[in-house]
């Protein structure tokens, strides 16, 4: 089967296409014949840094990198009732660890995919899957988002945040986004309530009294402003890495929840996300798809950090 590896971290033209075999199935596993497959900013960061990709992958080489597919069942493991062969599935294979998604067939735990609903397609379904886990699992298992609540989300326009603003006005929440000028009708679109343009705006100054805010972004001091306009009680959650020490300190003498979250694989939680794509509730926003051959240019085109929505690379 075709597939693409990585030998060692660097630049794009460390992924290699080779033909390998394809895998062999655990008892617990079935094997899903890739249709699209989606990338994320996790896959050219753990292209790039050799630290990434040692934190995902150990010491093994040469590895597949991908988490994020969309596919039909071929083979099901031995006692496995919840899948068939013949069956449409998608979801984030082994996340953290090795999906092994860059290939034409992929061995995945029965428990990290769920059914893919008839009305989507593969590329949209692909693309919602760590991006729209981790908006799910943030917003819903650790925020708990409700009717009523105000919500705050950074980088509104991305792939992450294009779901979290839909999940979150599904649960009935106020949704102040961020995002460039040139954005604003996409993130309005996807129910935004009110758009900040942050090169523009500043958020601590139309902003207060926060119960939750999602930050996508990194760097800058989102984190400490976004303390400033949470109240006391309210919910701040990271996923551009660990907070500083000093925001720890001054989110705790407020009484807010700041943490960093790292999404993990989940079938139950895909379920949840395809029945919301079912009913035409959550879509997936999939501004341009590339071949797998371009899975490079696809990298780098992610890495410009300026995609709205997803991207979906075809096998």
């Amino acid at each position: 089967m075709k597939a693409i590896v990585l030998n060692e971290a660097g630049n794009v033209d460390n992924l290699k296409a080779v033909d390998i075999s394809k895998p062999t199935i655990k008892s617990n596993e079935v094997l899903v014949k890739t249709i699209s497959l989606s990338i994320n900013p996790v896959d050219y960061k753990a292209r790039s840094n050799s630290g990434t990709l040692s934190w995902l992958f150990g010491e093994d080489r040469p590895v597949i990198l991908g988490w994020d597919l969309s596919g039909t069942i071929v083979e099901v493991g031995e006692n496995l009732t919840d899948f068939k062969i013949g069956d449409a599935v998608f979801g984030m294979a082994n996340f953290p660890g090795k999906g092994n998604a860059y290939a034409a067939f992929v061995a995945v735990p029965s428990a990290h995919l769920t059914l893919k609903p008839t009305n989507i397609s593969h590329q949209e379904a692909a693309s919602a899957a760590l991006a729209a886990l981790t908006a799910w699992q943030t917003l819903i298992k650790k925020g708990n988002v409700k009717k009523g609540d105000k919500v705050l989300i950074h980088g509104a326009s991305g792939g992450v945040g294009h779901y979290a603003t839909q999940i979150a006005k599904h649960f009935g929440a106020y949704v102040y986004g961020t995002s460039s000028a040139k954005n604003k009708a996409f993130v309005l679109q996807n129910g935004v309530d009110k758009h900040v343009d942050y090169t523009t705006e500043n958020f601590s100054e139309i902003v207060s009294d926060a119960d939750f805010v999602l930050n996508t972004v990194t760097g800058g001091d989102l984190i400490s402003k976004s303390i400033d306009v949470t109240k006391t009680g309210g919910i701040i959650v990271t996923i551009s890495g660990n907070p500083a020490a000093d925001d720890i300190d001054k989110a705790k003498s407020k009484g807010v929840d700041l943490s960093f979250a790292l999404v993990a694989s989940s079938g139950a939680d895909m379920s949840q996300i395809a029945q919301l794509m079912e009913k035409g509730i959550l879509k997936s926003h999939v501004s341009r798809t590339f071949s797998f051959e371009e899975i490079g240019e696809a990298h780098l085109y992610l890495e410009k950090g300026r995609t709205v929505g997803k991207i979906a690379v075809n096998m």
